[in-house]
């Protein structure tokens, strides 16, 4: 190599820079703070700017020294022109980005009428966010996925589109809004042991233990523990397992389907579920017409809470449930048959009613059930912690993409995970007893 190849490479490097940021007229510098690098945040960040082929310039970057300190960094953002630099800015506002020296308030405007939003309307994420109005920041209530802010009485709440009335003052555009994405855990437990893609390779024996173990510190917290169950519950056989969980005080709130209250209840008038008898694993004959004959009976009695108290309904799940005062929400399909009393066969009334036992939840757990797993994700705040186990890693990976730091997920049959689970919970009492 010649003495002035490298000087050459260098006004060639120069050259083509220049020519880059000719093309990239509009700029913006950004402010990020917090766990970005173990969090995994600054790459995503990084990428996103390079997918919209945009490019960029660190102006300063202070990582944290230890586990605790946040790191910050500034950023300058160079596109092509405004419009794609405001495209840029409201996508990155989800990994926690402010525009630097930028105090302005959120830009509000009123519904015109009930259940509809101004066009410009800000859809939320399931991070924490604050909202700036009048010189402060707002911390915006009940965060939830594709929602409408809303001001109401000097609070800012996220709110479903069809709960938006006429009048209503809705956040706009993207001024005046600051995301808090999650953390990385700071302290070894399960969900940073476990904090990768989702396998039926992983020791699930492993897994039920540390599960015990952080049920256990919760319950001892006083916090609360719902869970999300489908009727392979009963299918596979876990169901006294988790009648069991309930009547030790494990559950707080059980959030379900039509079926799996079908199926508790023809388990425990024929010792069926699908007809089949699951201790002999033996067909029925005319077992097909018990789910059937269950429904019909839940509905003779008026409904399962009548079904416990005229001794129609004397074991299972929604006994136990309603012996131990435990709130359940039934919610209901296209598919169901019947279906019980109980179900609300409403979809926005539903979701009311799980969002509402939902609330201040420390720990959802979420077993077998697709449909109602990905409903509950959806109206989760991204910090809640959230355990996800199935047959099928499709809706294990789906629920884990929610963009959590706090979610595990499990591939393996809850039959024989459920009650493993609860012998490393009673084998955790008996040591905090000696």
């Amino acid at each position: 190599m010649g003495k002035n190849d490298h000087y050459d490479d260098l006004v060639v490097k120069s050259s083509e820079e220049s020519r880059v940021f000719e093309r990239l007229r509009a700029h913006v510098d950004i402010n990020l703070e917090g766990h970005l690098i173990d969090s995994f945040i600054l790459p995503k960040v990084l990428g996103l700017i390079y997918d919209h082929d945009a490019n960029l310039k660190f102006l300063n970057f202070h990582v944290g020294e230890t586990e605790k300190d946040y790191s910050r960094c500034t950023i300058r953002i160079f596109a092509e022109n405004e419009e794609k630099l405001s495209e840029i800015i409201s996508e990155l506002q989800v990994f926690g980005a402010v525009v630097k020296g930028v105090e302005e308030d959120v830009v509000l405007e009123s519904a015109s009428a009930d259940g509809v939003l101004p066009d410009s309307f800000y859809s939320t994420t399931h991070h924490e966010t604050f909202i700036r109005l009048g010189g402060h920041w707002l911390l915006v209530e009940n965060p939830e996925m594709d929602k409408a802010i809303v001001i109401r009485d000097g609070r800012a709440f996220t709110v479903p589109i069809s709960k938006v009335k006429k009048g209503d003052m809705v956040v706009t555009g993207s001024k005046g809004i600051k995301v808090v994405p999650p953390e990385r855990p700071r302290r070894r437990e399960i969900f940073e042991f476990m904090a990768s893609t989702a396998s039926s390779e992983k020791p699930s024996t492993t897994y039920a233990r540390l599960i015990a173990k952080e049920i256990l510190e919760i319950k001892r917290g006083n916090g609360k523990i719902v869970i999300v169950a489908g009727p392979a519950i009963i299918h596979s056989g876990a169901r006294d397992t988790l009648a069991e969980l309930i009547r030790k005080g494990y559950v707080d709130a059980l959030l379900s389907g039509n079926a799996l209250a079908v199926h508790d209840v023809e388990y425990s008038l024929f010792g069926t579920s699908l007809g089949m008898n699951l201790k002999s694993v033996e067909t029925h004959e005319g077992g097909h017409r018990h789910h059937m004959a269950a429904i019909n009976e839940v509905r003779k009695a008026g409904s399962l809470r009548e079904a416990v108290e005229k001794s129609v309904l004397k074991s299972g799940v929604f006994y136990e449930c309603i012996k131990s005062d435990v709130p359940y929400v039934l919610a209901g399909s296209i598919r169901d048959d019947g279906p019980i009393p109980d179900v609300i066969t409403d979809v926005v009334e539903a979701q009311e009613a799980m969002r509402k036992h939902l609330r201040n939840a420390a720990l959802v757990l979420m077993m077998a059930t697709a449909l109602h797993s990905i409903a509950v994700g959806n109206l989760l705040p991204s910090k809640v912690r959230t355990i996800v186990i199935d047959i099928s890693q499709a809706t294990v990976t789906k629920l884990l993409d929610r963009g959590t730091m706090h979610a595990v997920g499990i591939v393996t049959d809850i039959g024989t995970f459920l009650p493993t689970l609860l012998s490393f919970i009673k084998r955790l009492e008996k040591e905090e007893k000696m």
